[in-house]
């Protein structure tokens, strides 16, 4: 009866209920993901896909350079003024990150344009794909929509927030794909992923700005003062996580690249891919609890704390441990559904399910060290996973290909989560990790 009610109290806990009704929206937006990747994996060239996973990376790394880690302190600014209750302010502070977005953009344009693509072929014997440059116009896009993403998240409109995350970001490009293949214009594949990112900005930003005029604060009157170095201040150590983050899991796809052909990228892609199906589980509760952490932690409301990341970590291991295994069994046949040849991705697939079970196990930890100021820490947590991550890579590409990049990541994955944790525990004395 006492486990019977525990498991009960569990479950109707209101941060397991709204992890489970985002997880819901993440899973459909798995889905709509690979409803795209099957269509274009299915029915496009290997070559071709390779180069729009390509692009999707370098998207991605430059995006989070132009974010400046803003999407993670706009959640911290919107939990820290509302436990000073002037959660109006966070509308000033939306509107300055904008500004700093657009500038980091033109300055990541303009050093573009120091470095003409075939010098760089030229030097370097590295065949960089011919949509560089378009990649590089939609920055911009690319980081205001994030920032709207969890500007949503930051002010409690979570499912709001989801709906743009993983329903809108990829229904319409689902809907450009097909039309690409309907009348065979494949060479068009990268240009639509791209324009995508035009279409959410201007969207997400209408979104933004109409919740700004709809929604009526009740502010305590204290005095608050965040300026655009505040901002950068803040931002900055965060920037420098997210960026190592990513490029540890872009840097495999760009370095196979260089070293084996877009056919093997595009087969290790989809190997990634699949370990979004656990990674999704984290988020979902991430997107929740980040939020709350921030709050309790700045109105030194520990035991609610712990209490919110201990069921947050539960709920991601029940979640979890299923999928892994079922895709650590059946990984030849998930893999052959994607198209002839990508079964050769089998053993990198597993590699890094065995990093993403420890990445599950230590549960919310960079969030947490995000939400409590010690975004430096994490910095450092991760600058030094990075390092070891690119010369993994370096030595490990040429010798066993995807299977070497997968080792890379999956070394760097479990090293800085390990770190992060026993830092947490030994600072605060919060368990992060998995516990009864």
């Amino acid at each position: 009866m006492d486990i019977q009610n525990k498991l009960l109290g569990f479950f109707k806990s209101a941060v397991v209920g709204r992890s489970i009704n985002v997880l819901l929206l993440r899973v459909l937006g798995v889905v709509l993901f690979f409803l795209v990747t099957t269509l274009i994996t299915q029915n496009f060239p290997a070559s071709l896909v390779g180069e729009y996973d390509f692009s999707r990376s370098l998207l991605l790394v430059l995006g989070t350079l132009a974010i400046f880690g803003m999407q993670s302190s706009v959640i911290y600014y919107s939990g820290f003024l509302a436990s000073m209750q002037r959660l109006s302010y966070i509308k000033r502070v939306y509107l300055q990150m904008i500004v700093i977005v657009l500038a980091l953009s033109v300055l990541i344009l303009l050093g573009s344009q120091l470095f003409r693509i075939d010098a760089i072929t030229e030097m370097t014997g590295f065949q960089l794909s011919s949509n560089v440059t378009k990649t590089i116009l939609t920055v911009f896009f690319y980081g205001v929509t994030m920032l709207n993403i969890d500007t949503f998240r930051g002010m409690d409109k979570i499912y709001v927030s989801e709906t743009f995350r993983n329903i809108l970001r990829y229904i319409f490009f689902l809907g450009a794909v097909w039309y690409l293949f309907q009348t065979s214009q494949a060479e068009r594949l990268v240009d639509v992923f791209l324009l995508n990112f035009v279409l959410l900005a201007l969207l997400s930003s209408i979104g933004v700005l109409w919740h700004f005029s709809k929604i009526r604060f009740k502010d305590s009157g204290k005095d608050v003062s965040i300026n655009y170095k505040d901002i950068l201040k803040r931002s900055a150590p965060m920037a420098v996580s997210a960026a190592s983050f990513l490029l540890m899991q872009s840097l495999d796809v760009l370095m196979l690249t260089y070293f084996t052909n877009f056919e093997t990228v595009a087969y290790y892609s989809v190997a990634v891919k699949l370990t979004l199906l656990i990674s999704i589980v984290l988020s979902s509760v991430n997107a929740v609890i980040a939020p709350k952490i921030a709050e309790f932690y700045a109105s030194q409301s520990m035991q609610r704390l712990k209490k919110t990341i201990k069921r947050g970590t539960q709920l991601i291991f029940i979640m979890t441990a299923p999928v892994i295994l079922l895709l650590a069994l059946f990984s030849t046949y998930v893999l052959e559904f994607f198209g002839e040849g990508y079964s050769a991705a089998k053993y990198a697939l597993i590699i890094l399910l065995i990093g993403q079970i420890v990445n599950t196990f230590c549960g919310s930890i960079g969030v947490y060290l995000n939400m409590t100021g010690k975004q430096k820490k994490f910095q450092i947590i991760l600058i030094s996973a990075l390092l070891i991550n690119i010369v993994l890579n370096y030595i490990l590409i040429p010798l066993h290909g995807m299977v070497g990049a997968a080792i890379a990541t999956s070394v760097s994955m479990v090293l800085w989560n390990a770190v992060a944790v026993i830092y947490v525990y030994r600072t605060d004395n919060v368990k992060t990790f998995l516990s009864l």
